[in-house]
């Protein structure tokens, strides 16, 4: 400790150093009483909301809303402290009135003054699925009545983001395979209307009607059948006409059956045509049988994709369903933000207290440097410690000068009595 060493060295320091120590404390603790009546108050309150199940369970009805809950809540977050938002708190509940602080400042100084915390939920598994189980919305105001305001007011808030957003999500999830089912609906009649075209331009049959065709063309095979079987007869009949029955008999006779067989002739001739035409409907070049089963595996693919979609859109119907009716995940209050009946900032006693504490220290710091600038040997003590060798007279020094004494002049000869003595010091052998 250099000079001080001893207690009665550090009394004697005390005693020369008092009015040094005396106004650093003064001052200290003046600065110390200002800065406890200055400090502004500041309370807190909270309000805790829990993230509930859905009421359906998701084997039976799935919500389409994806994604976990810690996840969208910092979704939500960020729309809360968005400039906009935290400017329409101040203004309705005029925060920070009494500070002169630029609009930027005091959107900042709430920004800091809320603080949402989530607590996840309980581990199914070894995998953490990112589930939030509660939140904690924390509001740190001037004034008891604002941080429940402020507080309230971002718990509601943050209720009705959760809300809207799933809405909002189930919506245009709906809306997606809504468009998507009427697309492919719309494109599988415009691919019906340009096949039906092409066969219609290519003389090709549509594929119900080839087996209808196919059935006429057997019908019609066998009429031509009938017909050459009763040609047949009827010619046989002819001839026996001619060698059985007298001339002018079988002359009658005989134009009889050539009549019936000129019918019988009519009717194959009309048959051909019509099976000459249906086969040719049936025929098809290499290249539009190409094109058709390029039509047909189309047609596939779209009513494939029709059938996924219409799956995911009746999905997509029971997730709005639920979010409508507010039957999925939902955010409700369990704890009510409170009025708080104390603030959380220390009090102005005990800043005070502190603050006169820390001056005192200040000054017996100060002291101290000081005796190190000016380090001088006081006593006997203090000579034989430093040198070995004991002075055989101490004398003081004496200031002979006359001078005015006033108020101050008193109060330093009060604390510094004895305190600018020096010696001097002989010795002997």
């Amino acid at each position: 400790m250099g000079p001080i060493r001893t207690l009665e060295d550090l009394f004697d320091m005390l005693r020369r150093r008092a009015f040094v120590i005396f106004w650093i404390v003064v001052l200290g603790a003046m600065v110390s009483v200002w800065v406890a009546l200055k400090q502004q108050h500041s309370y807190e309150s909270a309000a805790v909301l829990q993230i509930t199940r859905p009421k359906i369970a998701g084997e039976l009805a799935k919500s389409t809303v994806d994604g976990s809950s810690a996840r969208r809540l910092q979704l939500i977050e960020q729309r809360l402290m968005a400039r906009g938002s935290v400017e329409e708190i101040i203004e309705k509940f005029g925060l920070y009135g009494n500070l002169p602080l630029h609009p930027s400042e005091k959107v900042a100084l709430l920004r800091e003054s809320v603080l949402l915390t989530g607590v996840a939920a309980a581990r199914e598994g070894f995998t953490d699925d990112g589930t939030i189980s509660v939140l904690t919305i924390t509001a740190q105001m001037p004034t008891p009545e604002q941080a429940q305001a402020v507080a309230s007011e971002f718990a509601s808030r943050t209720i009705e983001l959760s809300q809207s957003s799933r809405i909002e999500q189930a919506r245009e999830t709906l809306l997606f395979f809504t468009d998507k089912a009427n697309a492919l609906t719309a494109e599988i009649a415009a691919l019906e209307d340009e096949i039906t075209a092409y066969r219609n331009s290519n003389n090709v049959a549509l594929p119900g009607g080839i087996e209808m065709r196919r059935e006429e063309i057997s019908s019609l095979n066998t009429g031509l059948l009938e017909i050459e079987r009763e040609q047949i007869e009827l010619r046989r009949q002819a001839d026996q006409t001619t060698s059985n029955q007298r001339p002018a008999t079988a002359q009658r006779m005989l134009a009889v059956f050539e009549e019936k067989l000129a019918t019988l002739e009519a009717q194959r001739e009309l048959l051909l045509e019509r099976r000459a035409a249906l086969e040719a409907s049936l025929q098809t070049t290499p290249e539009v049988e190409r094109q058709l089963g390029v039509y047909e595996r189309r047609m596939d693919q779209l009513q494939g994709e029709l059938e996924t979609i219409s799956q995911r859109l009746a999905e997509a119907e029971v997730g709005f369903r639920l979010e409508s009716s507010r039957q999925a995940e939902r955010l409700t209050v369990i704890e009510p933000a409170s009025l708080p009946d104390y603030p959380i900032t220390s009090g102005r006693k005990k800043l005070a207290l502190m603050g006169l504490v820390a001056s005192i220290g200040m000054a017996m710091g100060v002291a101290f440097l000081m005796e190190l600038r000016h380090p001088v040997l006081r006593s006997v003590a203090q000579m034989e410690r430093e040198t070995g060798l004991t002075p055989v007279v101490a004398i003081p020094l004496l200031d002979t000068r006359p001078r005015k004494r006033g108020l101050l002049d008193r109060l330093r000869g009060l604390f510094s009595r004895n305190g600018r003595g020096g010696m001097g010091a002989s010795s002997g052998a």
